[in-house]
């Protein structure tokens, strides 16, 4: 067989556009990129669409040299990794089994690491590098931006505190340069077999901060209480779409008879849970839409007692203002006067849609309605996240032969 180079693929793929999230290889499909959202195919010379032994080819160059993600996909159908287009971007890759053939799809990671500013994040979320100790939890669902946002987070921590910083990630994402904090960044599958390992090892590590890529399984959830409980900050992510199924998600996972207790122990640990959303803008990109909760006697009181009638967390965050709270559709509400989204694109992405149409027509609020000023949309989260490199020359394809010994080993 021939020796697949897929590097001037890759650059042909990201030279569409200055916004791409993602690079989608599946069989029986051309190549395609995914820009806000949307998948668009792009057109490489010999490859009309995809077959199997293209995506095969792709897996196993991707693959090299790393055998314990080949025997992880092997075995489990599925592995992430990650790899460097030289001079250009890196990417995090997922590769998966599908009716027999390989799929892939590499997610953009740029090169520099954004600010909370540069991403028109809240501002208040720039407060959680001031916090000592607990969780902070930023959720959302698949590309929605969870890692860059907590990025963000590490990148003032370690411009202003000297300290001890410890990642835990599959793969890893950014790669933080050393400033004031000092960074040890682990990838699950080459530095450590798991989560729960890395996280138990890091207790005996001694960092002030312990990010970690993802709240997985119950052990990874109750070592990370423990932390946040002797006196760490412990950062992760959660794939659930607000506070209220994250802080669920947290207690489903221990038995029943652990209920209550959990919920005592995370109310007591938590800080923050960061909730965001892209959502379509009218003039083209997406914005990130945040729901902010934050600990205080009332949310604290909610999450150890459960919601009920009158006492819920959408109420807390709704009353929460002033410490920074805000919800969805608070938000939603404010993008529709000011413009920026459409009404109702707005409405599909509401929590509560029916509340949020009942607001708008009292109110008598729609495309065209006086602006609530917010805070410019330009240098929005999608374009940082997606990344936006200069696009070198493209290298040309290797030989034949080099395919042959490449398979060969």
């Amino acid at each position: 067989m021939a020796y697949f180079d897929i590097d001037p693929l890759l650059n042909t793929m990201l030279d569409v556009a200055p916004n791409i999230s993602d690079l989608n290889l599946s069989v029986g499909r051309p190549p395609q990129v995914e820009i806000d959202g949307q998948l668009h195919p792009v057109q490489f010379a010999g490859i009309q669409r995809l077959l199997p032994y293209h995506t095969e080819l792709i897996a196993m160059r991707l693959l090299q040299g790393k055998r314990d993600v080949a025997d992880k996909l092997l075995r489990t159908g599925s592995a992430d990794l990650s790899y460097s287009l030289a001079k250009r971007t890196r990417f995090r890759v997922n590769v998966f089994s599908q009716r027999g053939s390989y799929s892939i799809v590499l997610r953009v990671i740029p090169g520099t690491i954004p600010t909370v500013e540069d991403l028109n994040l809240p501002p208040q979320l720039n407060q959680i590098a001031d916090e000592r100790n607990g969780i902070v939890l930023v959720t959302g669902p698949t590309g929605s931006g969870k890692s860059t946002t907590l990025a963000a987070i590490l990148k003032k921590m370690n411009q202003e505190k000297p300290i001890h910083i410890i990642t835990i990630e599959d793969p890893i994402e950014y790669l933080h340069p050393a400033d004031k904090a000092t960074i040890n960044q682990r990838e699950v599958g080459g530095d450590t077999q798991s989560f729960a390992l890395a996280l138990r090892a890091a207790l005996r590590q001694a960092p002030k901060v312990i990010l970690v890529g993802e709240m997985r399984d119950v052990e990874t959830i109750s070592i990370a209480l423990e932390a946040s409980e002797t006196g760490h900050l412990v950062l992760s992510t959660l794939h659930t779409i607000d506070a209220a199924k994250s802080i669920d998600r947290i207690v489903g996972v221990f038995p029943k008879s652990e209920e209550r207790s959990i919920r005592t122990r995370f109310a007591q640990s938590f800080k923050w849970i960061v909730s965001q959303r892209l959502v379509p803008k009218k003039a083209g990109g997406r914005v990130a839409v945040c729901e902010i909760l934050r600990a205080n006697s009332r949310t604290k009181e909610y999450v150890q007692e459960g919601e009920r009638e009158g006492k819920s967390l959408q109420d807390a965050m709704e009353a929460g203002g002033l410490e920074g709270m805000q919800t969805f559709d608070g938000e939603l509400e404010k993008l529709i006067h000011d413009g920026t989204v459409d009404r109702e694109v707005a409405l599909s992405y509401a929590t509560n849609r029916t509340n949020l149409e009942l607001k708008l027509s009292t109110q008598g609020a729609g495309d065209g309605a006086p602006a609530i000023p917010l805070a410019p949309s330009e240098g929005s989260f999608a374009a940082h996240r997606a990344g936006r490199s200069r696009r070198p020359a493209r290298p040309t394809a290797s030989s034949a032969s080099e395919m042959d010994d490449l398979l060969e080993r």
